[in-house]
């Protein structure tokens, strides 16, 4: 079985992650979105939040299954037997980062990183874009699934 991961915040889910996700799926048996949960950060949703929007994001594809995992991600690559991480690229920038997480990870776990360009469609898109424009209560209907523009406005509704 070909199984890869695709981990993220996931602070909230964008449209871009669903698309990655999404031909990742048609590539691969199995694709785990695993939600990392990063204590050097405070997300605007919990971990719980994040994996059940996720899950909800998901639901069309049978073979994705949603994970949360803390700690280093070839350790979770290794308790998962699962041989890649699939990253997606929007621009330059993001490569020079991604690479040397990749060879890291690979030099850690021999864990191979592939990397799926953005869809130019969402190739600005961001978790932290999305609620800077929800926060100022801008229209983010198109950047994300209706379950979440929704908990993105409740969210804001109380600041």
């Amino acid at each position: 079985m070909r199984r890869v991961v695709c981990p993220g915040s996931f602070d909230p889910v964008t449209n871009g992650h669903i698309d990655i996700i999404g031909r990742a799926a048609r590539q691969y048996d199995e694709v785990i979105a695993a939600v990392l949960t990063n204590i050097s950060k405070r997300g605007l949703f919990s971990p719980e939040d994040r994996v059940a929007m996720l899950r909800e994001a998901t639901e069309d594809y049978p073979n994705v299954r949603v994970q949360q995992f803390d700690g280093l991600l070839v350790d979770f690559c290794r308790e998962n037997d699962i041989p890649g991480i699939i990253r997606s690229l929007r621009s330059v920038s993001d490569f020079d980062y991604e690479l040397q997480i990749a060879q890291m990870n690979y030099q850690l776990a021999g864990v191979e990183t592939l990397f799926m360009t953005a869809n130019p469609q969402y190739s600005f898109l961001s978790s932290s874009l999305v609620k800077e424009v929800a926060s100022y209560n801008g229209d983010v209907s198109t950047l994300v699934a209706p379950h979440v523009e929704q908990a993105l406005r409740d969210r804001f509704a109380g600041d």
